[in-house]
């Protein structure tokens, strides 16, 4: 749940600086190997089919509404096989359950990370996200901690323990919360206006599904146990049943906020975002998209979810922290900027969504331009895919941050760096299509 205050900088001066870091060669990538999805990238620069067809900035925003509708519904259909696989392990806990539910997670972090694309651009996305992918979170407020946990200081919330408690006490308010209902998790979030304070979304499902990582920048992830949620004699943490309703609930939760959203991109309903996006002209909807897919580049992926985490080496700000998923969620991130420029995006079914794409238009006005950016996002998907390699070697995205792994860091700066030459690229594509003055947001980081 990070805050920008939409500070501008110069995007080609930072690629400037940057440039030594960086790995402007294009290559293809193979995509990681995350279960159960399986994705297929062909990573060069080629403009879509249909090149040699003229399209209307009018079908390229359909079509740009149309991918984020795919998207969306493909966070909540893997949304609702997590819901049952959390059913299934909350009605039989054991090792195997649990795992079968961490991997549902694990599916459904694939679509949802390709959504985020977006956000920035579209205010209505922007606004919802905080309930549903909150982070970094002060884990203490939801369920029992190490003894040594560190949170952020002047949190009255991060040693909540709903769980165990039936009432929290924040600053002068006391808060009953003894029956656990999304109405009340939810209005929960950023309690006493802290953004560390996180209840609801899939951070809250990782922690309490993997438990913290204590491991520091060591290898190894979270490794709660599944007598966690055992109702018997056997139950281990305590207020085991309590912990098992929370999941559900917030489980329950994610399903129904991706229902909603899913909902608004949905054709033939004149009274949704995606009508609303439609009705304005399509210059708004390409600025739109053009600054979703800067803001995310540069602001989000390359600072607030890289940079902070490397320059502090705080493994509190890596982003699926409990599981040790951080290299894929980077990955899918970066692929959702491909997938709106594109215009094209792979199912979990298999299935490929193409149609009119924001580089047919670029091409159409500044081949060069549409040539560069395709590089710079080749670029961008080489240099996580290191990421992701390394990660499934041994060397999860926590050790990358350690400051004593020069390897480790270099991945990451490499990345940072691709990022960073890859928004300059989409800059240049929006000016070949007159849109002047994006400013993609850079969440106030200097790079």
């Amino acid at each position: 749940m990070r805050g920008f205050s939409f500070a501008h900088i110069s995007v080609l001066a930072l690629a400037i600086n940057l440039a030594a870091c960086g790995d402007s060669e294009s290559t293809s990538a193979a995509a990681p190997s995350i279960v159960p999805v399986a994705t297929t990238v062909t990573a060069g620069p080629a403009t879509p089919a249909a090149d040699v067809q003229a399209v209307s900035r009018e079908q390229v925003i359909n079509h740009y509404a149309e991918i984020a509708h795919a998207t969306f519904a493909d966070a909540l259909t893997t949304a609702q096989s997590l819901q049952q696989a959390v059913k299934a392990f909350l009605a039989t806990p054991s090792s195997d359950t649990q795992q079968a539910a961490k991997e549902a997670w694990l599916a459904a972090r694939v679509p949802y990370m390709q959504s985020e694309v977006f956000r920035f651009g579209n205010a209505l996305v922007d606004e919802w996200e905080g309930q549903v992918n909150a982070w970094p979170l002060d884990e203490g407020l939801i369920d029992y901690v190490d003894g040594d946990y560190q949170y952020a200081l002047g949190n009255d919330g991060a040693t909540a323990n709903i769980i165990a408690s039936q009432s929290i006490q924040i600053g002068e308010e006391k808060i009953d919360v003894s029956e656990l209902t999304a109405e009340l998790l939810a209005g929960l979030n950023e309690l006493g206006g802290s953004e560390a304070n996180v209840a609801t979304g899939y951070h809250a499902i990782e922690f309490l599904l993997w438990g913290q990582d204590l491991n520091g920048t060591q290898p190894g992830a979270g490794e709660r146990s599944y007598t966690d949620y055992l109702t018997d004699e056997h139950c281990t943490g305590g207020n085991c049943e309590r912990r098992g309703q929370y999941l559900k609930v917030v489980t329950d939760l994610l399903v129904d906020d991706l229902t909603a959203m899913t909902a608004q991109w949905a054709a033939d309903n004149t009274e949704n975002y995606r009508a609303e996006l439609q009705a304005d002209s399509a210059e708004q909807g390409l600025r739109k998209a053009f600054f979703g897919m800067g803001s995310l580049s540069l602001g989000e992926l390359a600072g607030e979810r890289m940079k902070v985490a490397l320059e502090a080496s705080s493994t509190e700000d890596e982003h699926d922290c409990f599981s040790d998923n951080t290299h894929n969620s980077h990955f899918y991130n970066a692929k959702g900027v491909r997938n709106v420029y594109l215009g094209e995006y792979k199912k979990v079914d298999g299935s490929v969504l193409t149609g009119p794409s924001i580089a047919q238009l670029v091409n159409a006005g500044d081949a060069g331009a549409d040539q560069l950016l395709q590089e710079k996002l080749a670029t961008t998907e080489k240099s996580l895919q290191v990421m992701v390699d390394a990660a499934e070697n041994g060397m999860a995205f926590d050790q990358m941050i350690d400051p004593e792994n020069a390897e480790g860091q270099q991945i990451v700066r490499d990345a940072i760096a691709a990022l960073v030459e890859q928004t300059t690229a989409i800059e240049h594509a929006a000016l070949a299509l007159g849109i002047t003055e994006l400013n993609p947001d850079t969440a106030d980081h200097a790079f």
